[in-house]
């Protein structure tokens, strides 16, 4: 061991150990520097910083550290610079790779917080969970493609292999692009959706006849969840290509109506009347809407509709629930004769016909 050393300059030892020092320095100091932010209520950062970023910035030393030649002299592998250099390289880009999504993870949290989506008037929280939810995943993708490429780009071989696979492979590229316009149109339709948002999480939306909620958005595909806990998988072309209900585009709030057909001699002031009692009486109304209007006139009854308002869509459900059922209680109360029943007029029973001269 002493003969290694003894072979090693002074200078190769003395340059590896300052560039540890400074590399363990700089790692410590980064990592005190971001417990210091993580602890001040001013630049509070999210919990688990310190697991995100501790792992990859000292892969990324560590790839340096790998790189430099002093190292080799030190273990006596100089002739092994080739596969040194590509370590550190792939190491580098790997770490990197790492520490980048971290970051992102650690930017969308930070901004994600400050707004909450399970509160009532939750729109503008929606539309940036939505955004960052689906960005997050696109410049992931990206990343990961380009680190990839670098990395299969750092030898030789394979970047010679690749350029004569694509010199030679123009017509088989162009199949596998006809091939691929679907997938590519339907993340190109994710990407829309996080610029346009036609639809955002927790949207109160009709799909295919069903009502729910946008539970998950993708770049390939959107859940919705259903109100009896089904899911519905759509791809993210259907919100771009064909038309839908979001009953939550610009605001929450929404109008419920309640229909009741009954015979022509009710008397329309005392729903009337009945109807404004429910709504004060209960903490579904929002206190906005509160209309009885007869909408429409047939031969054996009357179309009465109550139309009344609700802070969301599930309010406004319970709402129509309990009006309908309070207003026929009523009338079975008090107007059991207004139900509609039919009428048959007979004239002249048990009258013999008399011949008409």
């Amino acid at each position: 061991m002493e003969t290694i050393f003894q072979d090693i300059p002074n200078e190769s030892i003395i340059y590896l150990s300052l560039s540890l020092g400074v590399f363990l320095i700089v790692y410590w100091a980064v990592l005190f520097t971001l417990s210091k932010l993580g602890r001040n209520p001013k630049y509070l950062l999210p919990k688990g910083v310190m697991k995100k970023i501790a792992l990859p910035l000292f892969l990324i030393f560590l790839s340096i550290i790998i790189r430099m030649a002093s190292l080799r002299q030190l273990l006596g592998l100089e002739n092994e610079a080739y596969w040194f250099k590509k370590t550190s390289t792939l190491l580098f880009i790997f770490a990197m790779t790492w520490l980048i999504i971290g970051i992102l993870k650690i930017i969308k949290q930070l901004i994600i917080r400050n707004y909450d989506v399970h509160t009532t008037n939750n729109l503008k929280a929606r539309k940036i969970y939505t955004q960052f939810n689906i960005l997050e995943r696109i410049v992931i993708f990206i990343v990961v493609i380009l680190a990839m490429g670098l990395a299969l780009m750092s030898f030789d071989e394979i970047r010679e292999i690749g350029v004569s696979i694509f010199a030679s492979a123009g017509v088989a590229g162009i199949i596998i692009g006809f091939s691929a316009q679907k997938l590519i149109g339907t993340v190109l339709a994710g990407i829309q959706i996080a610029i346009a948002q036609p639809i955002k999480i927790d949207d109160v939306v009709i799909v295919e006849g069903e009502w729910g909620r946008i539970e998950e958005i993708t770049l390939t595909y959107v859940v919705v969840k259903i109100w009896d806990k089904r899911r519905l998988i759509v791809p993210t072309t259907y919100f771009i290509e064909k038309p839908f209900q979001n009953w939550t585009k610009t605001s929450a709030d929404i109008l419920g109506t309640v229909f009741l057909y009954t015979d022509y001699n009710i008397p329309f002031d005392a729903i009337r009347n009945e109807l404004t009692r429910i709504l004060k009486n209960t903490d579904l109304w929002d206190k906005q809407v509160n209309v009885l209007q007869v909408t429409d006139s047939k031969p054996n009854c009357v179309e009465i509709r109550a139309l009344m308002s609700a802070k969301d869509s599930s309010t406004a459900w319970d709402l129509r629930v309990l009006v309908r059922e309070k207003l026929i209680t009523f009338l079975q109360q008090n107007y059991p004769d207004s139900i509609v029943h039919n009428r048959i007029l007979l004239n002249n029973m048990g009258e013999t016909p008399q011949p008409k001269n």
